[in-house]
């Protein structure tokens, strides 16, 4: 996960956000999202990451693989997602699971009219 491809594919999400008027200045929940063959691994991976700005939710896809979404209470900045998706990799790729990326959701602000 840390080669330049997905660097700069943080890179270039980071910017987009910040043209869509991104508030940056807050903390968000940052979603990281990987993908399991089984369950069992999904949750195995899903308990190592345990505290008050952690969520994690594990689903079953369609395809019979198991989704972990984990969620992490954080500033977004580049260096900071890049040292959590390290870390994110460094468990789920030991268990058999890929890493999906990441993202967050914000509100869009329409202009008035």
């Amino acid at each position: 996960m840390s080669t330049a491809y997905q660097e700069d594919i943080s890179t270039q999400v980071l910017r987009r956000m910040k043209e869509g008027g991104f508030d940056f200045s807050s903390i968000h929940p940052i979603e990281f999202y990987a993908v399991f063959p089984d369950e069992k691994r999904a949750r195995t991976a899903a308990g190592k990451f345990r505290g008050e700005s952690l969520n994690a939710q594990v689903s079953e896809r369609d395809d019979g693989a198991w989704h972990l979404e984990l969620s992490k209470v954080m500033h977004a900045t580049y260096g900071g997602i890049g040292e959590f998706e390290l870390d994110f990799e460094a468990v789920v790729a030991p268990l058999g699971g890929e890493i999906e990326g990441w993202g967050v959701k914000h509100e869009v602000r329409r202009p008035q009219a």
